[in-house]
């Protein structure tokens, strides 16, 4: 008993509530979780989709496909978000709901392994190409960037809000500066109508990697979300955020792409000469995707061992950082591959809150969860199995509501 008391001490102190609901006193307005949300989506890899996008489309059918797939990660995302905020619950604890206690330890695992492996990534993904480009030494790079990319979550959500306030309206500036002067070269918007792309992409192709860019990442937004002041803010800011950030991140992409045959913008930004705001664009552009991965980890490791998040973040933080190099050159695709576990839970969280308990959930520490609901197995392993052998139609979307469906109708079966 007096363990327990400590503990919800230790997670009323750090406010990040890992094992609770956010408290009334520590939610946020519009502005602080519209910038979180803002920097959540501003990814350096959906640029890289925003390059094959842009390279395989038309310019009028890019942007119909991004329209769509923002249409649906927006939806997506938006009720994890309403789900977040009106619990204030993290995607973890709101797993215990429908997965069961130990169940949901299964979710937290896949997420927190994910979210482990591409932090190290993100930062190879910065640290190479810089360490290249000035002779800098690969691994001190990679240290210190590992270092300054898990403070950030260590010290929650108002370091986030912080670094992203800082960060948005950088990379909205300086990428939009480097786009401008890329389409002005190629003769500005007509300019840019008339280059045929190089490559035939189907319209479905291009929404399904316009949603699979980021679904996977957008599973975790009740993390962030549950801090919002109410659902309308959480949904609101989540909604527009997508809507704003991924345009931007594909626009960059395809435009770099389109006129140099290269999508990363910072690699655009050195060949323009914007050698100091490449490395601004870049750095900052991961660095506020790496610190809410890193967050996300340290939450889910939390609800397997009970421990303090800040630990987790610690440990996870290092085990991307020493990985980050080898991470980024070998384990690229098994991420991927464990990319299409998380859709699938977020669709039994919002097939379980909206359908199955109807928007109640009970206080999390008056519930006595079932150690293991095999339905929410069932239904998980039904949209992962939908989501790599089912390549018609848009692929993360088929997988949610294969889950949703067979979550409900099994839910429905085992209470008769």
């Amino acid at each position: 008993m007096e363990q327990k008391i400590v503990l919800e001490e230790v997670i009323n102190e750090n406010h990040d509530y890992e094992l609770d609901h956010v408290h009334k006193k520590d939610k946020k307005g519009f502005f602080s979780m519209f910038v979180v949300m803002l920097g959540f989506t501003f990814f350096s890899a959906s640029m890289l989709t925003g390059g094959n996008l842009g390279t395989g489309l038309p310019l009028k059918d890019f942007f119909i496909a991004v329209l769509i797939g923002n249409l649906i990660l927006a939806c997506y995302t938006g009720l994890l978000a309403y789900i977040g905020a009106d619990t204030g619950l993290s995607m973890h604890l709101l797993a215990r709901y429908s997965f069961g206690e130990k169940g949901s330890y299964l979710a937290s695992f896949i997420t927190s392994i994910t979210q482990i492996g591409w932090f190290g990534v993100g930062i190879a993904m910065f640290a190479i190409p810089v360490a290249n480009r000035f002779n800098v030494n690969l691994y001190l790079l990679v240290g210190i960037t590992g270092i300054l990319m898990t403070a950030t979550a260590y010290f929650g959500m108002k370091s986030l809000t912080i670094l992203s306030a800082i960060a948005v309206p950088a990379i909205a500036i300086l990428g939009s500066t480097s786009a401008v002067m890329a389409a002005n070269s190629a003769g500005g918007v007509q300019g840019l109508m008339n280059i045929e792309p190089s490559s035939k992409m189907a319209l479905v192709t291009a929404v399904t990697l316009c949603v699979g860019s980021f679904i996977s990442g957008g599973t975790a937004t009740p993390d962030f979300a549950r801090f919002s002041k109410n659902k309308k803010v959480a949904v609101s800011t989540t909604v527009i955020a997508f809507f704003i950030g991924n345009s931007l991140m594909f626009l960059f992409g395809a435009i770099g792409a389109m006129v140099t045959g290269n999508s990363d913008i910072a690699d655009v930004m050195f060949s323009q000469g914007l050698i100091i705001p490449a490395i601004l664009v870049l750095g900052l552009n991961i660095w506020t995707t790496n610190d809410n991965a890193i967050y996300t980890a340290g939450l889910g490791l939390s609800n397997i061992t009970k421990l303090p998040k800040k630990k987790l973040v610690i440990i996870s933080g290092l085990i991307g950082t020493v990985g980050a190099v080898w991470l980024n050159n070998n384990f690229t695709a098994f991420l991927t591959f464990l990319n299409s576990m998380l859709p699938p839970v977020g669709g039994i969280i919002i097939a379980d809150y909206f359908f199955v308990k109807k928007r109640k959930y009970d206080n999390i520490k008056e519930v006595k969860f079932q150690d293991i609901n095999w339905v929410a197995i069932v239904a998980f392993l039904a949209g992962f199995i939908v989501a790599n052998v089912v390549q018609v139609g848009v692929i993360a979307l088929n997988a949610i509501i294969t889950t949703m469906l067979v979550y409900v109708i099994g839910t429905k079966i085992t209470n008769k």
